[in-house]
């Protein structure tokens, strides 16, 4: 019994250091690159006063490209629109350039 607590124990903070490493935290941008540029800022975001936990696994799937995520999805309130949408918590989706980058 104490060999299978120990065997659960080493998986879940293997699991937990496994999944930190990919995540996109504070001092962190991810580059989204599929039908456009665009920019996602772990900083931004945490100094706003998030967490990861706010968005994961609710709102966007925990595998990178797990979503796919339309411009028409956002302006319905899926995704980063959950936040990012006209009259929402965050500023919306008029200023394309604060999320899409110029290559």
């Amino acid at each position: 019994m104490k060999k299978l607590l120990v065997i659960a124990f080493v998986a879940v903070v293997s699991f937990v250091l496994a999944a930190s490493s990919f995540a996109v935290g504070p001092g962190k941008t991810v580059v989204f690159e599929k039908g456009g540029t665009v920019a996602f800022s772990g900083d931004a975001h945490a100094k706003a006063g998030l967490k990861c936990n706010d968005c994961h696994p609710a709102i966007f799937k925990m595998k990178k490209g797990g979503d796919v995520i339309t411009m028409a999805d956002i302006n319905a309130g899926k995704f980063c629109g959950t936040c990012h949408k006209e009259g929402g918590k965050a500023f919306g989706t008029k200023d394309c350039a604060k999320c899409h980058q110029k290559k």
